[in-house]
């Protein structure tokens, strides 16, 4: 508590010789906020209007008000432990209770119960005169220091948001391929009937890693840029039923497996690699994060490899078969692609315009990638 007096006193003496040294006219100044910072990590903020304010806290005995205010606090906390709510707010009027002995008009006690039943005094207000605004915060974090760090990290945002006008980001989507446009397709094997193939859900995976350029179109505070940069893809597609992938007379097609063999996995992958251009649009709050973004463009690309993949139980044993090839499917890649998403959550969608197969070499069929970007451009 000694040191407690000390620094009130080094306090007062700063602030009455500041403005005794001052030359200039002072006009009623706005509320000024102190903040004083123990040895024992305790903080304690004065708001005052002048140095005649901060004066006056010497008739308030500080050191009975803290021991005052420990009895408030029992009586806030066992109130508390009572109490059906997890916050419970309690007010004391001392001056009231004991008038002609300089006690505070008002004391405001707020206490936090958590899920584990404990509970913990959260902030404590000593409104001293409350018609000239002279208040003692014990705890807690004052609006003025809120602020103050709101303003800061708004200004480190701004000043990174108009100084990038250019910016690579790391892209990584994950997310489902399906078919789009299929052509009725007799499957080869015993009794051919038209149908269209069906791909198992979770195992027909599109996978894409991109290192994408964003140029600010515009002035500094444009949310319109322009997108571009290399992504590589992995398309999966996995047959649903005992089909499987076959390459034979210069055809791909879809048959039955007929060696009595129950097929655990049969999939065609094929990995690309793609260059995008998009228009994009990112919207930002009052705080410079970022919001709402929509993006649109589209994309070229070329097949970099295909193969098969077979994965059955014969007798007990896990077979795992790979054949590489280029099972006919189409070389150049050109397509169209777009994000929407707000904040940290953003979603993609992906189509093929080029056909999945050489023509006359495969079944007609394009396809179609959706799913969400785990990281990338905001």
């Amino acid at each position: 508590m000694k040191r407690l007096q000390l620094a009130f006193f080094l306090l007062l003496t700063g602030f009455a010789h500041g403005a005794a040294a001052s030359r200039l006219p002072q006009p009623t100044a706005p509320k000024d906020t102190i903040v004083i910072r123990l040895p024992n990590q305790a903080v304690i903020t004065l708001m005052v209007r002048d140095a005649a304010q901060l004066r006056q806290l010497k008739q308030y005995q500080l050191d009975s008000l803290t021991s005052r205010l420990a009895t408030y606090i029992n009586q806030a906390e066992s109130a508390a432990k009572a109490a059906s709510s997890n916050q419970v707010t309690m007010e004391f009027y001392p001056d009231k209770d004991q008038p002609g002995k300089q006690l505070p008009e008002q004391i405001r006690i707020t206490t936090h119960k958590s899920s584990a039943g404990t509970v913990s005094t959260s902030k404590m207000e000593a409104f001293m005169q409350k018609n000239t605004g002279l208040t003692l915060k014990i705890g807690g974090k004052s609006e003025d220091e809120r602020k103050a760090r709101q303003l800061s990290r708004d200004s480190s945002r701004l000043k990174n948001f108009e100084s990038s006008r250019t910016r690579n980001n790391l892209v990584f989507d994950l997310g489902l391929n399906a078919f789009a446009n299929q052509k009725p397709y007799y499957t080869a094997g015993p009794g051919p009937q038209a149908e269209n193939l069906d791909l198992r859900t979770e195992g027909s995976r599109y996978v894409n890693l991109g290192l994408n350029w964003n140029a600010r179109l515009g002035g500094k505070h444009s949310p319109l840029h322009l997108t571009v940069g290399p992504e590589f893809s992995f398309y999966n597609f996995m047959l649903s039923g005992n089909n499987k992938w076959v390459n034979t007379n210069g055809r791909t097609d879809v048959v039955h497996e007929t060696s009595g063999r129950q097929l655990q996995k049969s999939k065609l992958s094929t990995s690309t690699i793609c260059v995008p251009l998009s228009l994009r649009l990112q919207l930002h709050d009052s705080h410079y994060r970022s919001t709402f973004v929509l993006s649109a463009g589209g994309f070229v690309g070329y097949r970099i490899k295909s193969w098969t993949k077979l994965k059955y139980t014969n007798e007990g044993t896990t077979y795992k078969d790979k054949e590489d090839g280029s099972y006919n499917m189409e070389n150049l890649l050109y397509g169209l692609q777009a994000t929407i998403g707000y904040r940290d959550l953003e979603f993609f969608g992906k189509y093929n315009l080029n056909p999945l197969f050489k023509a006359g070499a495969g079944p007609e069929m394009q396809a179609v990638s959706f799913g969400v970007r785990i990281f990338g451009a905001n």
